[in-house]
């Protein structure tokens, strides 16, 4: 018999509460996006009261201001998220269902989509306030590691995301009928990597301390951009490698193309979360290897 760890007897809801003749549930998931920005706004407030952390020690905006930035970053997570899911990969459909673009309590939610969320909040907030596009930047790819790290743990939690099927003895039988589909034998469970594990662990746990090495240990901010493009070039090579191990989206799914290729060529091609990964490893070698160091502040 192949071995296999069976999933954990994990409910995706923490507690429930009846109220009005309604169940208001908190759910493992709400709690890592809560947990997560809670992290991230305490190490933004940890780095702003660092002055010697800054070029000319300079923070470039107050800790006080870090709270109204959170507000926008939240916006810019939950509808970059939600349009990137339906842009890019079930287009199709929300043409045909406009009315249901905007109802994200039935999931569908893209990184990279919230990636540019996140871009296009953050640039919009340092316009308005006058704060350095670049170092705003690396402040915010700085503190974003950790939400990673917890949400794809939620994800583990919640059986969604799960890999391809395996027979590796750390393979996971995830419950439901999708995840217990792989073309096995009649009556054998199904063991499929769990490749929200190895994302948490690469996308958040080694990122994350890349980039807080680097923020304290090695002084990045007084190289405007270079943690803004270790995060993308980091982010962008693991979700690359992770994608070979990771189910890939069931539209993308036929007869012939089993591994789930949105761009093909030649006979080779990449998964959807590859190809919008390329760009980000591009960019983000771009930012890291561009900026010289700026000079030491005065002591």
């Amino acid at each position: 018999m192949q071995a296999m760890i069976h999933f954990p007897d994990i409910s995706p809801e923490i507690f429930s509460i009846p109220l009005f003749g309604m169940e208001f549930a908190l759910r493992w998931y709400a709690l890592a996006y809560i947990a997560g920005i809670v992290i991230a706004w305490r190490l933004a407030v940890s780095a702003l009261k660092s002055p010697a952390l800054w070029p000319g020690q300079k923070p470039p905006m107050r800790p006080e201001q870090v709270e109204d930035l959170l507000t926008w970053i939240i916006l810019g997570v939950i509808l970059g998220g939600r349009l990137g899911f339906v842009l890019f990969y079930q287009p199709g459909y929300y043409l045909s269902h406009p009315s249901e673009i905007l109802r994200i309590w039935q999931g569908g939610m893209a990184f990279h989509g919230g990636l540019l969320g996140v871009i296009v909040a953050a640039w919009a907030y340092a316009r308005r306030h006058g704060v350095s596009k670049l170092q705003m930047a690396d402040l915010v790819a700085y503190t974003v590691p950790a939400g990673l790290l917890l949400g794809r743990l939620a994800n583990f939690i919640n059986a969604e995301l799960w890999g391809r099927p395996t027979d590796l003895p750390w393979g996971v039988a995830f419950p439901g009928q999708a995840a217990q589909t792989c073309g096995q034998a009649l009556g054998e469970l199904c063991a499929r990597h769990p490749s929200q594990l190895y994302e948490a662990a690469m996308e958040g746990l080694l990122l994350g301390a890349v980039l807080i090495w680097l923020t304290w240990r090695r002084q990045s901010l007084l190289r405007p951009g270079l943690n803004l493009g270790v995060f993308l070039a980091g982010y962008g090579l693991a979700r690359f490698i992770v994608e070979f191990f990771r189910q890939p989206d069931a539209q993308f799914v036929t007869p012939g193309n089993p591994l789930g290729l949105a761009w093909q060529l030649g006979g080779y091609g990449l998964t959807m979360g590859q190809a919008l990964s390329v760009p980000m490893i591009a960019l983000g070698l771009y930012f890291a290897l561009r900026r010289k160091p700026s000079p030491d502040p005065a002591p």
